[in-house]
């Protein structure tokens, strides 16, 4: 395959200036602050057009020289049966084998020729598909989105290459224990639901899915209605709107009878599963509740109480001095290797929790801590902690829209999930509404006595009793 096609699936020390007066710094911060509220005020707008089949158009417009522009779609494993699961994933892999006009050599070499990029992921909920090339490219690559997105191909030949193709991706997953974790997770915390399939399937899935399988999964979610055509860099938005006018005006936009796919409530256990391999030489753990889902108010909340747990990496620096208590904790009593605080949305659930990589011995003293550190977010955390949560939020908000691809995804992602883009600025303006009032009451919402999901995969003689972790969900006296 061309190298130019392809697919992809904290903390710090603080400085201690207290020699040093706050009137010499005054200024100098006035100044960033305002610079920064500037920044917010002048990014671009997010232009959005609606097609008559429905399909929405939105772009952020700049000066880049490069652009990206991607489909969103909303499918995924959670739109899947025990039949097809795996069948969005499998479409993923075949949109790069070419498409009723374009062989798989000859869509490869016309990305190759203008420099482009062509990547894909697919999760539980949402498949993308994008492309990153020159912006005075960007009527091809549309017209090669549009190809890609509406005409693959799916030869009977080719659906059997992949099979081989799709095993062989198991078993390199399946060599990844962080996403083995997460997906024991889901298959505890969300099962018997949609939510608890993977999205890669089983093996015994790519062995048997058909090309029917994947026709009917095709022609049922692959909607106008349920697709973005996002675009970030330097592009015109009316020149964007009329390429998808002419490239994506004849999807479809109807349903056969009562098809339209409804998402039905994925119901939360409270329960613990692991997988016991004494051959690994660290374990991976992962404990959650369940949290709620995009649209929720109570996510700014949540977002601030993860970012002051933070994250830990036993290579940081900082050792004692470190903000987080808890990456202090791992620091100075060498609990894990690293830890990740994780807040996992779904259009009405969500899974919020803590992973942590350590030694079979130590897993019952990070549960402990972790658990004992969520116990504070819900009764003791003060102003002064949330306030320095923020700004790690903030920032880490302004990291991840660093590039086109980046803008891109969170345009595509924005409107799918909560119908139009959240910018910066509103961003600031929501998480500069928490108090550590309000972290304490979201935290007290979802966290205080609540059953907790537990994964965990390693050399693990036996999890801490399920009893035990589910008592520390609260205390007696506080």
């Amino acid at each position: 395959m061309a190298a130019s096609v392809c697919r992809a699936g904290g903390a710090a020390g603080r400085a201690l200036l207290r020699t040093r007066a706050p009137s010499l710094f005054s200024s100098k911060k006035n100044q960033s602050t305002a610079s920064y509220a500037q920044t917010l005020q002048n990014i671009p707008e997010t232009q959005v057009t609606t097609l008559e089949n429905g399909l929405r158009v939105a772009s952020e417009e700049s000066a880049h020289p490069t652009c990206t522009v991607g489909v969103w779609i909303g499918a995924g494993s959670r739109y899947e049966n025990e039949k097809n699961n795996g069948a969005g994933y499998f479409l993923e892999h075949l949109a790069f084998k070419g498409t009723k006009k374009r062989p798989q050599a000859a869509l490869e070499q016309e990305v190759e020729s203008i420099g482009a990029h062509l990547n894909s992921y697919t999760s539980r909920e949402q498949t993308a598909i994008y492309i990153k090339a020159l912006s005075k490219d960007l009527p091809k690559a549309v017209e090669i989105l549009a190809d890609v997105v509406q005409n693959v191909s799916l030869e009977d030949s080719q659906i059997e290459k992949e099979r081989g193709v799709l095993l062989r991706e198991i078993e390199e997953i399946d060599a990844d224990l962080e996403e083995v974790t997460f997906d024991y997770l889901h298959a505890t915390a969300y099962q018997g639901t949609p939510l608890s399939r993977t999205v890669v399937g089983t093996s015994a899935h790519a062995q048997t899915l058909t090309r029917a399988d994947l026709v009917e999964y095709l022609n049922l979610h692959y909607k106008a209605p349920r697709m973005v055509l996002a675009a970030a860099g330097g592009i015109d938005h009316k020149e964007l709107a009329s390429l998808a006018q002419r490239h994506f005006g004849g999807l479809s936009f109807q349903y056969e009878g009562d098809a339209i796919p409804v998402l039905t409530r994925c119901r939360f256990t409270g329960s613990a599963i692991q997988y016991r391999n004494d051959d690994l030489p660290l374990a991976h753990v992962a404990i959650a509740i369940e949290g709620p889902g995009w649209n929720d108010s109570d996510n700014v909340a949540l977002l601030i109480a993860n970012s002051l747990i933070g994250n830990y990496d036993c290579t940081y620096g900082g050792g004692k001095n470190l903000s987080s208590s808890l990456a202090r904790a791992s620091a100075e009593f060498n609990l894990c290797q690293s830890y990740q605080t994780f807040n996992i949305r779904y259009s009405d659930t969500g899974l919020f929790g803590i992973h942590f990589v350590t030694d079979k011995h130590s897993i019952e003293d990070m549960l402990h801590v972790a658990q004992a550190e969520w116990m504070h977010l819900c009764t003791g955390v003060t102003d002064s902690e949330v306030n320095r949560a923020k700004i790690a939020l903030k920032t880490a908000l302004v990291k991840q829209l660093d590039g086109t691809t980046p803008v891109c995804e969170d345009i595509g992602r924005g409107i799918l999930n909560y119908g139009h883009r959240i910018s910066l600025k509103e961003w600031n303006d929501k998480i500069d509404a928490v108090d550590a009032k309000k972290v304490r009451a979201a935290c007290m919402k979802y966290i205080w006595d609540k059953c907790p999901a537990v994964s965990a995969v390693g050399p693990i003689e036996q999890l801490p009793d399920y009893n035990r972790i589910r008592s520390a969900m609260f205390w007696l006296r506080f």
